[in-house]
């Protein structure tokens, strides 16, 4: 397959430019099932990215596979890595990253930009609900003991009122295409990660496709950055004009403190941890070389459990003793606010479209994914029924952990992952097996189509604010559709085309 100026395929075999870049699309195959990111179904390229297809066939295989190296050398001296547990404990690995740009048209992005929005203010609304007065329990619409038998539910905020009413200030949406259109997979509410390869991935290709880049009117996303800043000095406590921001990491041995790094620099604030700080008559407080510096915002990317040994788990040591204590008084903005955890519970995840209906009164804009609760009898038996046809997850996990891919499982798997799901059905949710859709991925045999999704970035404070750009992740491995960096997935770039 390959391409000519009017996005058509070519059928030059001259041994021109149109023949060179044949090899990108000369095995490359459509297949009906799945939506295809930049080719319709007969094979034509989708009219948002012909003008890229045509590019693409007429640079060399050489040519193609210098700028994937140069993408992939740039991570590398970046020191772009995530860490995967596995059983001989955590590797750091390379991020890989995937030359061919994933576009997505104006009209496309506008329906996921209004449905994260509208998502995320009823998200908002539920957690300030369910610590406060919690109307839509009392009303039937979530089950009380689904929300406050919840391992994220924390009662130690109940009351409590958070800065501004903003219990979420950055939330990561997990979003999937198939051939009926956008649907959410799950919210990242506690403390998301990916960002920084969305910023990384940009940058590594603008630097290769700067032309393109500007022919397609693809729109920024640099700043995001000084978004996230803004965002959080919006949120500080009343009376304070210039606060002083930090981003708190658990340390160098997190899978995610590259991002930690990368993110403080992006807004120029200082990166702490726990030690750093201290808590003085209900204040806290920064330890600098000048002496100490009172700290009014705490972007915060530790475990709630972990925050305030004083408060939640006694044997923390990567938190600071009384920093509760200063969040309660209102003397420190924590984001996201502690207990945020209980509205990205993969079961809560399924009352999402009626939290939308109830407190705004409006039609989901993006649909859940079909979810069926393992905690509920008829959920349970249809789960172990169709066990090998089911992506099973359990309901506190994250980063694919704890996930069965049902059709993907040995017989002895799902008999071993049935065994675990009977003794705590309440842990577990299941979800048919989606068609994810494909977009072109480099192999060495040329371009192939690859498993990806979204994962969007929104940011709360005064106002919503999202970047139009998002994390792409890729499922590198034929046929897979595991997606996740920490279970060997990677990242391409995400193109939001401009009118």
């Amino acid at each position: 397959m390959q391409c000519d100026s009017r996005g058509r395929p070519s059928e030059d075999d001259s041994g021109g430019p149109a023949d060179a870049g044949r090899r990108l699309f000369a095995a490359y195959e459509t297949r009906p099932a799945f939506y295809d990111e930049m080719f319709e179904a007969t094979g034509v390229p989708r009219a948002h990215c012909r003008e890229l297809c045509e590019a693409l066939d007429g640079m060399r295989p050489a040519e193609i596979a210098a700028m994937q190296e140069y993408a992939e050398r740039s991570f590398m001296h970046q020191g772009i890595t995530f860490a995967v547990y596995g059983e001989e404990g955590a590797q750091e690995r390379i991020i890989p990253i995937d030359f061919l740009p994933r576009l997505v048209d104006a009209a496309d992005w506008d329906l996921v930009e209004r449905g994260l929005r509208q998502r995320l203010e009823a998200l908002n609304r539920f957690l300030a609900d369910v610590y406060g007065p919690g109307r839509i329990l009392e009303d039937g619409v979530v089950p009380v003991d689904l929300v406050r038998g919840c391992p994220q539910y924390r009662v130690e905020m109940r009351g409590l009122e958070v800065p501004h009413g903003v219990y979420v200030a950055l939330c990561g949406t997990d979003i999937v295409r198939t051939n009926d259109g956008f649907v959410v997979l799950e919210d990242n509410l506690r403390v998301p990660s990916g960002v920084s390869y969305m910023l990384a991935n940009r940058r590594a290709l603008k630097t290769s496709l700067r032309n393109l880049f500007r022919r397609h009117h693809v729109r920024g996303i640099e700043h995001y950055g000084q978004l996230l800043r803004q965002t959080l000095a919006e949120l500080a406590p009343p009376g304070v004009s210039d606060p002083c921001i930090v981003l708190l990491t658990p340390g160098v041995y997190n899978s995610a403190f590259y991002e930690h790094m990368f993110l403080a620099q992006e807004m120029g604030v200082e990166l702490v941890q726990g030690s750093d700080l201290l808590v003085h008559n209900g204040f806290v407080y920064m330890r600098t070389t000048a002496g100490l510096r009172k700290v009014d915002v705490i972007y915060r990317r530790i475990d709630d459990d972990f925050i305030d040994p004083l408060a939640f788990r006694p044997d923390s040591q990567l938190g600071t003793p009384g920093l509760f204590y200063a969040y309660k008084l209102g003397n420190v903005t924590i984001a996201n606010a502690p207990g945020t955890g209980v509205a990205d519970d993969k079961s809560v995840y399924v009352y999402v479209p009626e939290m939308i209906r109830y407190y705004l009164g409006e039609e989901p804009l993006l649909a859940n994914v079909d979810t069926r609760l393992c905690r509920e009898p008829e959920g349970l038996e249809y789960t172990l029924d169709n066990l090998d046809k089911l992506v099973v997850k359990m309901v506190g996990e994250s980063g694919g952990y704890g996930m069965l891919v049902g059709p993907h499982a040995t017989p002895a798997q799902r008999a071993a992952y049935a065994e675990e799901l009977r003794k705590n059905p309440a842990n577990y949710v299941s979800q048919p097996v989606l068609d994810l859709s494909v977009s072109p991925c480099l192999t060495e045999t040329g371009a192939a189509p690859r498993h990806v999704d979204l994962r969007p970035f929104v940011l709360r404070g005064n106002e919503t604010r999202l970047v139009p750009g998002a994390f792409c992740r890729v499922a590198l491995v034929e046929g897979s559709l595991v997606v996740n960096s920490s279970q060997g997935g990677g990242g391409k770039d995400l193109w939001v085309l401009s009118e």
